[in-house]
Order: C-alpha cells, then sequence, then structure tokens
C-alpha cells in the first residue's frame, strides 16, 4: 500500500497554518478587547496598570499585543474591567453572561462568591436553594 505523503506534508502544514492564524486572531483580539473595555471605562493605560497592579508599560504591551499576561495578571485585568478572564481571551462569556445576567449587580456578586472559601460558598448554596425551593413552593400554591 502506498501512501502519498506530499498530501499529508500539505495537510500537515495547512493544519499548522490555520492554528497558528487563530492563535494571532486570538492574540489580536484579546488585544483590542483589552484597549476597548479600558476605554470603555474610562481609564487611562496607566490608571489601569494601578488598579490591576501592574506598571502602566505592561497595560500598552498588552495593548500592542507584545506581551501576554500571566493568568494570575489576566484575573485582576478582568477583575477591575468588570469581565471574564473568558471574555478577555476570546470574547465569547460574557455576551452569554450578559444573556443569563441581565443585572449586572447580581453577576458581579456572583463573581465575588467564586472567591470565598468553599466553606462560605455551600451556606451560599444552602440559601440559595432554600429561597428557590420556597419560590416554587408558593408559585404552585397558586
Amino acid at each position: 500500500m502506498r501512501h502519498n505523503y506530499g498530501n499529508i506534508a500539505t495537510f500537515d502544514t495547512a493544519i499548522m497554518t490555520e492554528v497558528l492564524d487563530m492563535a494571532a486572531a486570538t492574540e489580536k483580539g484579546f488585544a483590542q478587547r483589552l484597549r476597548e473595555l479600558r476605554r470603555q471605562k474610562g481609564l487611562s493605560q496607566s490608571e489601569l496598570g494601578k488598579l490591576a497592579e501592574l506598571h502602566y508599560t505592561h497595560i500598552g504591551r498588552f495593548e500592542r499585543g507584545t506581551s501576554r499576561p500571566g493568568s494570575d495578571t489576566l484575573k485582576r485585568l478582568a477583575d477591575v474591567l468588570d469581565v471574564t478572564s473568558d471574555y478577555l481571551l476570546e470574547g465569547a462569556e460574557t455576551e452569554a453572561a450578559k444573556a443569563r445576567f441581565e443585572d449586572r449587580e447580581l453577576l458581579r456578586q456572583f463573581q465575588a462568591v467564586e472567591q470565598l472559601p468553599e466553606e462560605d460558598k455551600e451556606v451560599i448554596k444552602k440559601l440559595l436553594d432554600a429561597f428557590l425551593t420556597k419560590k416554587q413552593l408558593q408559585a404552585l400554591a397558586r
């Protein structure tokens, strides 16, 4: 059985090119989203840097796409800009979150709950479950 390695090499090259193009698009998208969100908040690069505990030159590098933040830095930027890390990287999650949470304060509160210790999260889950069960029972009683 003969294999056409020329076609496999072409296929591999095409896949690598597509992967690299996707990575470049993600990087460009991150830089654009960061700049747009910062401007929407009315912040300078220096102000965003202070709020996220970064030097303003890092913000400039991120916005130009010449550098990418680590996970901790990404989380701090997302928190300051009131979005998720996924939204900053990929641009998708916040749209879904907005669809699920029209109340931005409620979304902010749930994001804050995610930062709590597990024991506190369990208490909040039980309170929420009890409240929702009560509402369901009230709806059935009507």
